[in-house]
């Protein structure tokens, strides 16, 4: 596994921001069943610098917690079979399944944290298994959808003894 982690803004927080992307990074591939070593790329930001990218990408002019962009399309979400097909799916160099990018707000992990009444780890890691289910195509635009992805994150973290209760 490869994370790029790239700091636009670089503020401290009270734990490993790297070793939190990479335990979260790491089993989300488990907890899916993707069966290549992936590579990520996650980008630290502020809220200016995600609302620029926002208003850039998506056409929205305002400040959000995580943006995903996937680099693969699935037919079914975490469903693996066929991507070997498309050799772009891959790093030539290293092999690894290149999932996409993550950019986070360092300002919104902070105050949903404090909104959340939760640790900035918890609101961290939750945004990062979030976006590594988008990654993996899926998503929460229909109720059904949503219940879903927010049963996944919740195990995810659950596995890695991240929870609310965290301080």
């Amino acid at each position: 596994m490869t994370v790029f982690m790239e700091k636009e803004y670089d503020l401290e927080l009270p734990f490993d921001k790297r070793q939190v992307i990479e335990s979260v990074v790491n089993e989300a591939v488990s907890y899916v069943d993707c069966p290549y070593e992936v590579e990520v790329c996650v980008t630290l930001t502020d809220n200016e610098g995600i609302r620029e990218l926002n208003a850039q990408q998506r056409d929205i002019d305002k400040a959000t917690d995580v943006l995903s962009f996937p680099m693969i399309e699935y037919d079914t979400p975490g469903d693996f079979s066929g991507i070997e097909d498309d050799i772009s799916n891959f790093n030539p160099e290293t092999g690894e399944l290149i999932l996409g990018d993550i950019v986070i707000s360092l300002d919104k992990v902070v105050s949903q944290a404090e909104e959340y009444n939760h640790s900035t780890k918890r609101e961290f890691a939750f945004l990062v298994a979030h976006s590594m289910l988008h990654l993996f195509g899926y998503d929460h635009m229909e109720e059904d959808e949503r219940i879903e992805m927010e049963q996944k994150q919740e195990e995810i973290l659950k596995n890695i003894n991240i929870t609310r209760e965290d301080s």
